[in-house]
């Protein structure tokens, strides 16, 4: 079924996203996904190749800092793998990045807190027009890109994708 909307959301991107924006050529298949906050950047590899490169990057209200605690609006930092997309976000698409992982968990419930959830990379958010961006930080701990973005993210990152996010 991915497989079909991954085909279908490639359509509608061609269709609707500026001249500039990329589409997936066949064969192109991500297997390790870079981020690096400070300088805002994401990098897609397939083998030792960047595939694709996307910059300004946008975190949460608290961009500095590993995430560590539920509502702290961090980002975390760290190696994580993408464990699914959902077609039926909140926002254009997202991927599903697995926060916590057992030393995030370990570390919050030391101290008695929640080390939160529900982290992921996604577009803007559902209604505003194509390509437009919310200005800043503003997600409470995602990744968030334009929509033509995330479209073409989308179709590059299968299931079980690693992620390395970097300070």
């Amino acid at each position: 079924m991915r497989g079909f909307l991954t085909f279908l959301l490639i359509a509608i991107t061609a269709a609707l996203a500026p001249a500039s924006a990329q589409q997936a050529r066949q064969g192109e298949v991500a297997d390790f996904i870079l981020i690096d906050k400070s300088d805002r950047m994401l990098w897609v590899y397939q083998g030792a190749n960047v595939i694709r490169t996307y910059r300004g990057l946008q975190f949460g209200d608290q961009p500095l800092g590993h995430k560590q605690f539920e509502g702290d609006e961090r980002t975390p930092e760290g190696r994580y793998t993408i464990a699914y997309g959902n077609p039926q976000s909140s926002y254009f698409l997202s991927l599903f990045i697995d926060y916590p992982n057992a030393a995030d968990r370990a570390y919050a419930e030391a101290r008695g807190r929640s080390p939160g959830g529900l982290i992921f990379i996604h577009g803007q958010p559902n209604g505003l027009p194509d390509d437009q961006r919310i200005a800043g930080d503003w997600t409470d701990g995602c990744i968030a890109l334009s929509n033509s973005e995330i479209a073409e993210l989308w179709s590059l990152v299968p299931d079980g994708t690693p992620i390395e996010i970097r300070p």
